[in-house]
């Protein structure tokens, strides 16, 4: 069985969601925002404006 390219690793809220999603294949991680207005996906930078990795995240 393949395993999955993107995965949720974390959600919070009800009425308005913020989840993180991590590329199985690279460790980059993206925010997603859903709520009644619309929703946004951007990827997660550090403070030098490169791609955030999982910390957890194996090859």
């Amino acid at each position: 069985m393949e395993s999955k390219r993107f995965e949720i690793i974390y959600t919070q809220g009800k009425l308005e969601f913020f989840k993180i999603i991590r590329d199985n294949q690279t460790g980059v991680l993206y925010l997603l925002n859903l709520n009644a207005a619309g929703s946004g996906l951007t990827v997660m930078v550090d403070q030098e404006g490169k791609p955030l990795l999982d910390e957890n995240y194996k090859k």
